[in-house]
């Protein structure tokens, strides 16, 4: 008699939860993208300023060349820019003439020669990142030709090279500045997002909160204003809750109407079936309570509401505590002996009615069939589980499927109709639950065991 249950997949992450990522690593993607297009720029920029600086130190060398005794280029020993004429400035010159062994150097330079220095064509240049001995620099060759007042044409290569670091730090201290704004930025940006999409998912939260107060039993409806896009859907729900209990309330009144139609041709029966004599009359009588047993059981399944969406939440231990207050009057010359463990947070997900049914008849049976002790007990996990047992004789396992038959009764000296077990199992298989039957280790009888699943 097991009922089993497919499992509900379940979702990771939120909507909010799936929003707030996306936002995060796009605005994330964004602003990664943006501070290192930044720095390229940057970057870029401050070497082109550099080199820009170079070819204007090269013009300036040659604006301040002058011409020697033989028609030669003598540099100046002071040259304008200060630079040059300060050891280790950061920017050093070098003019040279393979041909006639000329070399000059600025004094920045402390005498050492600029290693990069080549031959190259005249009016071409070469530019590039080049070492020396303890820096790094962006070098600069650039060919001339120098006419003499003899008209005669000496080639001349003009060095000049300047040092990367204060560039390295310009642009080091531009990056710590852009990742620091970027960053704050990006953490504003990240509280403005998180609010925004809190603001924005309210409605929906205000949905998940009175789809709960209705499954609590708190409220009946959902309740309050909602924007235009979740009108339609609150709506549909409100009008699925009222169609659903107006179907369940016309359903239990016709069942109820056809019970009270069927009362009465069933007591003619019995009267003339009491009223006979012979074979035939025990015939009568038999037919009659059949249909008596058919209709309390047909009426009493259908009657079930079955797990519904959206349905209340019912405590099952104010309950337990009802039904054994009412038995032990019933069964007063039992003197039964209850024990009912049933924990607070046990809550049955459907119709009041459908759970009294369910362990009425089965504590009733435990009643029934004890000797003197009843043990009710309860627990909750992602669903209730009750355990009624008794001391009586117990169930053998041959006959545990026989009782869940309609009709038939374990122990024929004890009264009933032999539909209690039926009914309860017909109610909680409309709950997709399952109910089983066992010997009770705690008191030595029956030990039937009722497991819903929760909402």
């Amino acid at each position: 008699m097991n009922h089993s249950l497919k499992p509900v997949e379940r979702q990771p992450f939120s909507i909010h939860r799936r929003l707030l990522l996306a936002a995060t690593l796009v605005l994330g993607a964004f602003f990664g993208l943006t501070g290192w297009s930044l720095d390229e720029a940057f970057r870029s920029a401050s070497d082109e300023a550099l080199q820009t600086r170079l070819y204007s130190s090269v013009y300036a060398l040659l604006a301040a060349a002058e011409e020697g005794d033989e028609g030669q280029m003598v540099m100046p020993e002071v040259l304008t820019d200060p630079r040059f004429n300060r050891p280790e400035s950061g920017l050093y010159a070098q003019v040279s003439n393979s041909a006639s062994g000329y070399l000059w150097h600025s004094a920045s330079t402390l005498g050492q020669g600029l290693g990069f220095s080549r031959e190259i064509p005249p009016g071409e240049s070469q530019i590039g990142y080049f070492k020396m001995p303890d820096r790094e620099v962006m070098g600069l060759n650039f060919g001339v030709v120098w006419e003499d007042f003899h008209g005669q044409e000496r080639k001349y290569v003009l060095t000049v090279a300047e040092d990367l670091q204060p560039v390295h730090e310009q642009v080091s201290a531009f990056r710590n500045t852009l990742f620091i704004w970027l960053g704050g930025a990006a953490f504003l940006l990240l509280l403005a997002q998180g609010w925004v999409l809190n603001w924005g998912l309210r409605p929906l939260r205000q949905v998940e909160s009175a789809l709960a107060e209705i499954e609590s039993g708190r409220a009946e409806q959902l309740q309050g204003a909602y924007p235009r896009e979740l009108t339609r859907l609150t709506s549909s729900i409100n009008s699925l809750i009222l169609h659903a209990r107006a179907r369940q309330q016309r359903y239990r009144d016709s069942l109820g109407d056809l019970a009270h139609s069927l009362k009465t041709p069933l007591a003619i029966l019995q009267g003339l079936a009491d009223q006979s004599r012979g074979q035939s009359s025990n015939t009568l009588r038999e037919q009659v309570d059949r249909m008596n047993q058919i209709v309390i059981h047909q009426l009493q399944r259908a009657a079930a509401s079955g797990q519904q969406v959206l349905s209340g939440n019912v405590a099952v231990q104010p309950l337990v505590n009802r039904l054994a207050n009412s038995l032990s009057k019933v069964y007063r010359d039992k003197d039964i002996q209850w024990e009912l463990v049933v924990e607070k947070r046990c809550l049955f997900a459907g119709d009041e009615g459908d759970l009294m049914e369910i362990l009425g008849n089965l504590m009733e049976n435990a009643c029934k069939y004890a000797q003197q002790r009843v043990r009710v007990s309860g627990q909750w996990d992602d669903g209730i589980t009750v355990c009624i047992e008794d001391d009586g004789p117990g169930i053998s396992a041959d006959q545990v499927e026989a009782v869940f038959q309609r009709g038939h009764r374990a122990d024929t000296r004890q009264p009933g109709q032999g539909i209690g077990l039926a009914v309860a199992a017909d109610i909680v298989h409309a709950y997709a639950g399952r109910i089983e039957i066992a010997a009770s280790t705690a008191l030595g009888g029956a030990a039937v065991t009722v497991s819903l699943p929760g909402l």
